[in-house]
């Protein structure tokens, strides 16, 4: 049995802490609910009533060379063509896939810091 129930949060540190908010707001549809009180700017997204984006205002963005390995992180989404839709009113570039042998559709975009977000829908899975 899994110790790992499923993924609880991610953590982006920003320096555009506007931009970054409105991408997971305004067009992912996640609502800026309660954060403790830390002493540095930032915020934390909703979807529902769990926090799933925490966001942490820096100074400077991370370089490059920082030594991360983070490449993407995954949400399951509800509306595969809604999701197309608000990503072609942003103007963002994103990119739009499909998973061979499967129903599962996928959407890649960045966000203001460069992090790769993957939107999946996964529709009817195969059966037999």
């Amino acid at each position: 049995m899994s110790l790992i129930r499923a993924l609880d949060h991610v953590n982006i540190r920003t320096a555009d802490l506007a931009a970054t908010k409105a991408l997971f707001v305004d067009v992912l549809g996640l609502t800026e609910g309660w954060r403790p009180p830390f002493p540095f700017p930032g915020a934390w997204l909703y979807a529902g009533d769990k926090d799933v984006v925490h966001l942490v205002q820096v100074d400077q963005p991370a370089a490059a060379s920082d030594g991360s390995s983070l490449d993407h992180f995954a949400f399951d989404i509800a509306d595969y063509d809604d999701a197309l839709a608000r990503l072609e009113k942003t103007g963002l570039r994103f990119r739009a896939t499909a998973t061979p042998g499967t129903s599962v559709k996928q959407i890649f975009v960045r966000d203001p810091n460069g992090v790769t977000i993957e939107l999946n829908w996964k529709g009817e899975r195969p059966r037999g």
